[in-house]
């Protein structure tokens, strides 16, 4: 949602500005524009009491605490009928993952045994078991994976009140609109926002992939994050107008910033009303290319925001998030439930499920990872799998079943070589053939790809073609790895440049080898989602982007607004030994010159 200036100037709700205009880059996560006075919220701890208890105590203990799992239940399960009514179902969904939580009985069983074995209060025992999951969460380097944790951290805060005998806390009201500003914001802060008095919000972390985003998104509440010590340099009461679209903050808004941004809310407020009514409509340059526009997606509960998008279906649903926060992996029967919903919700458009692509920065405690010392160069993914083939066959087997509810294709991460295709497809067959012993139906002509994201897999590209139905270019890795860089090293993140020559090159024989062989080849990592990028990746041939689903609309627009003619000379250009800077200005400006409006 863009700020409505019909119904709201940017100075209806602001105090008279005082001092210098300070402008601050954050990240945007959920578009709009907004001014407002601030409000600062700080996120209360609660000081854990500590008790010693005797043997005629414990069984009280532990029902107290069952108790309070109880009631934090009965009160998410309240959120949700409230947000359901605000936004939408997906969004009220969010909070399915909070009650499993509250059911996940390797948490239960570790806290009732904790109480019984260390004889002490629940409070510290289940602040003591939450905060071992919630470290774990943490230090991984997947922002969606470690953003889980935040909403963990909910979970318990609320647990623990409900064993103080406190009630919920809740955003403080204001009767003005208002910009809430935060360390972070959980779930739960956001669905109990007053929607009619907050213009907006500005947290210290957080990420695109965050619940809170999300749900953002979806009320139209326009949201920066990654905005680190802002807390620190904004006062309750002082003036901001924040840009959901750019990350920009502006504390003290000069006269001239809010007269550019009042029109630039004019023009945002029709481009998303023209991005609206595109929906419906194919993803086909102006002379009749059509790439097929999919959705990433983590979790069943982003289903709806799939179909919202107007995406094609799922072009990688990841599998990683049912093996976290849990000792015990999942057996086949729950995998299979969770696939089973995502074909049936999808169908009759497809969905590609990706294998599990477990190591690197991507631990859990489910499964024994064992150390490295370089876990991203280690037994990670497809290579974990193949070491253990039990855990492999009961996710394939699951997968397997649930094609025969709707249009499913499987995908393996991180194929690095000829051997490693053959063995992983010996045991999607050993797999199928226990099914097929024990008389349990699947679908046996599934369609199988491969991720490339390790330069030896993309090199011999056209041996690995001949093994699957099609490609998908997982950028992400395959450029950290092309390029020897770190993508989370600030000192070297600039060479983690999709615009590099051998970048473009790399990109080209894939898609060559691939078309050769005849299957398709997609994207699915960030970079299928940068419309900066659209011109050079349609030149390229590829066959399918696959993005978050808030970014399917753009993507689309991107995509016809431009023609083949156009986009091919850009990468004729590219592969003629051009620098990056030449490879940049030249996607980005024909980019640019075609669909300025979503810039």
């Amino acid at each position: 949602m863009v700020f409505h200036p019909s119904k709201h100037s940017l100075t209806q709700h602001a105090a008279p500005s005082s001092g210098e205009e300070r402008v601050f880059q954050g990240v945007a996560v959920a578009p709009g524009i907004a001014e407002g006075m601030v409000m600062i919220h700080f996120q209360e701890e609660e000081n854990i009491p500590f008790r010693d208890l005797q043997p005629e105590e414990l069984d009280a203990e532990a029902a107290r605490f069952e108790g309070a799992l109880l009631a934090t239940r009965t009160e998410l399960l309240g959120l949700q009928e409230r947000l359901s009514q605000s936004a939408t179902a997906s969004d009220a969904g969010i909070f399915d993952a909070h009650l499993l939580v509250l059911e996940d009985p390797s948490l239960i069983d570790e806290v009732l045994n904790g109480i019984r074995r260390e004889k002490h209060n629940a409070e510290f025992v289940f602040q003591g078991v939450s905060h071992k999951f919630i470290k774990t969460l943490s230090a991984i380097d997947d922002p969606y994976l470690r953003e889980r944790a935040i909403d963990l951290e909910d979970v318990t805060r609320r647990v623990i009140r409900h064993l103080l005998g406190k009630s919920g806390q809740r955003l403080a009201g204001h009767d003005r609109s208002h910009i809430i500003v935060a360390d972070e914001l959980t779930p739960s802060d956001t669905a109990t926002l007053n929607r009619e008095n907050v213009a907006g919000f500005i947290t210290e972390k957080g990420s695109k992939t965050s619940h809170t985003a999300i749900m953002a998104r979806s009320l139209g509440i326009p949201a920066v994050v990654g905005l680190e010590g802002i807390c620190n340099l904004l006062e309750s009461g002082c003036v901001v107008l924040m840009d959901g679209y750019s990350g920009k903050v502006f504390l003290n808004p000069s006269p001239s910033t809010r007269a550019a941004y009042q029109v630039l809310a004019e023009q945002k407020e029709h481009v998303e009303e023209r991005l609206e009514s595109l929906r419906e409509t194919d993803s086909v340059t102006t002379d009749g290319r059509r790439i097929t526009l999919a959705a990433n997606i983590e979790l069943p509960e982003e289903l709806d925001e799939v179909s919202a998008s107007g995406a094609d279906g799922i072009g990688l649903y990841r599998t990683e998030f049912l093996y976290f926060n849990r000792t015990v992996p999942p057996d086949e029967e729950e995998q299979y439930a969770v696939y089973r919903q995502v074909a049936e919700r999808v169908a009759p458009r497809g969905a590609i499920i990706r294998t599990l692509d477990i190591g690197g920065d991507k631990p859990t405690e489910c499964l024994d990872l064992g150390h490295e010392e370089n876990p991203f160069l280690g037994c990670r993914a497809i290579r974990f799998c193949l070491n253990n083939p039990e855990i492999f066959k009961t996710q394939l087997r699951a997968i397997l079943r649930a094609g025969l509810h709707g249009n499913l294709k499987m995908m393996f991460p991180m194929i690095s070589g000829h051997e490693e295709l053959l063995h992983a497809k010996a045991l999607l067959n050993e797999a199928a053939e226990e099914l097929r012993a024990k008389g349990m139906p699947f679908q046996n002509d599934m369609e199988l790809g491969l991720m490339i994201e390790v330069p030896s897999s993309a090199i011999m590209a056209d041996m690995l073609a001949r093994e699957v139905s099609f490609f998908s270019i997982g950028t992400n890795d395959l450029l950290q790895y092309l390029m020897a860089v770190d993508r989370g090293n600030e000192r070297i993140a600039h060479l983690h440049d999709p615009a590099n020559p051998a970048v473009v090159r790399i990109l080209k024989m894939v898609v060559d080898a691939a078309h050769a062989a005849g299957i398709w080849v997609g994207i699915c990592g960030e970079l299928a989602g940068d419309i900066e990028f659209t011109p050079l990746l349609v030149g390229l041939g590829i066959d399918e982007l696959s993005t978050s689903a808030s970014l399917v609309p753009r993507v689309k627009k991107a995509i016809r607004s431009l023609d083949l003619t156009a986009c091919r000379e850009v990468v004729t250009h590219a592969l003629s030994g051009e620098p990056a800077a030449e490879i940049y200005a030249r996607t980005t400006g024909l980019a640019r010159t075609r669909y300025p409006d979503l810039f």
